[in-house]
């Protein structure tokens, strides 16, 4: 009976000695493939520069204008019919907008694919086109969340907080750490949550529908989050509160506090979250770290009251619209227009004070 145990025992470390080994070569050959598909991606996007770098320069020294195209539309039927509709007029042409906003190769990002610069080069401000070039490396979005994000204007939804020279700074250098305030967006997009806009949800509904996509939920709130608790128990005096969300940044090195209001936001809902960040900053900040922040998320909200609610006693809150839809391009510019207005006009107030 001992001997057959000690069968069993010996079986059974072998099978798991064999599942050890099988699960290291699995993971080397996944590697290996992830590694020769990136070098083929990498290869033919200095393929498709070079491409757009000839075409480029035979247009330019050319006198006439319609010669750029004859030499495109001759390229691309000689190249499709050896290499397939990869080379079509249409594909050339973004070959050569590619090569005019990266003249230089050795600026071209390896971390990048293919599919990534054809969004990129759809953005003609540099500034711009950098700052998504970073956040796609650093936050690691594949192509469709660039889109998305781009579609979203997460880069002018950023510049409305206060103080985003540090986005271009960053979009420039690659710097790491952000102020708590710059962190914020305004509006958040939500759409990939499901509600539908001007249907009637409670704010569990939202809660809930955001944890549910709660990878597309972090990549919204954007770099640095890290989910850390929902309708946390916290006890102030002999009462129980419970903060919706509750979040960590590590870029900004503080906990972040979210409120989700269905509603106009009020001066009772900026009061209370004024009490969850003295909480955390008393009881959860530890040396080193930066003080927490506040957002409350709203459907709607009444800047005047905000800006006097909070005055220049309550510090490090903030109110930000959220959608439960994705707006059209004109109503997303006239909502980042019109929170920009209010921002600057908030700025001269103070100024003037």
């Amino acid at each position: 009976m001992k001997k057959e145990n000690e069968m069993t025992v010996n079986n059974e470390n072998e099978l798991i000695g064999v599942e050890n080994v099988y699960l290291d070569i699995r993971n080397k050959i996944i590697t290996a493939r992830e590694k020769m598909f990136k070098h083929i991606d990498n290869t033919m996007t200095e393929v498709y520069w070079y491409v757009g770098k000839i075409t480029y320069e035979l247009s330019e020294n050319s006198t006439k204008a319609s010669y750029g195209k004859k030499i495109i539309d001759a390229l691309s039927s000689k190249l499709t019919k050896e290499f397939g509709s990869g080379f079509s007029s249409v594909s050339i042409r973004r070959m050569r907008r590619f090569y005019e906003m990266y003249p230089i190769w050795s600026t071209v990002s390896t971390e990048l694919s293919w599919a990534h610069f054809q969004e990129l080069i759809k953005i003609d401000r540099k500034e711009e086109r950098d700052f998504y070039e970073l956040e796609s490396i650093k936050s690691n979005w594949g192509c469709r969340e660039l889109r998305r994000q781009i579609n979203t204007k997460l880069y002018d939804r950023y510049l409305i907080s206060p103080d985003k020279n540090m986005i271009i700074n960053e979009s420039k250098k690659g710097v790491i750490e952000r102020e708590p305030e710059e962190i914020l967006k305004s509006p958040y997009i939500f759409e990939f949550a499901g509600l539908k806009e001007n249907k009637n949800y409670l704010e569990t509904d939202l809660e809930s529908a955001l944890l549910s996509h709660l990878t597309e939920f972090l990549l919204e709130l954007g770099r640095g989050f890290s989910f850390v608790a929902s309708q946390q128990r916290i006890k102030i005096g002999a009462e129980y509160y419970y903060p919706d969300l509750i979040f960590y940044n590590r870029l900004a090195k503080c906990f972040v506090i979210i409120d989700l209001k269905i509603g106009k936001l009020t001066h009772q809902d900026i009061g209370q979250m004024q009490m969850y960040v003295n909480y955390y900053k008393r009881t959860q900040m530890i040396e080193g770290e930066n003080e927490p922040i506040g957002i409350l998320l709203c459907a709607d909200k009444d800047d005047a009251v905000v800006e006097m609610t909070l005055g220049d006693e309550i510090k490090n809150v903030y109110a930000s619209k959220y959608l439960t839809y994705l707006p059209t391009k004109e109503e997303l510019i006239k909502i980042i227009k019109d929170e920009k207005e209010i921002y600057e006009l908030s700025k001269e107030d103070l100024k003037s004070e």
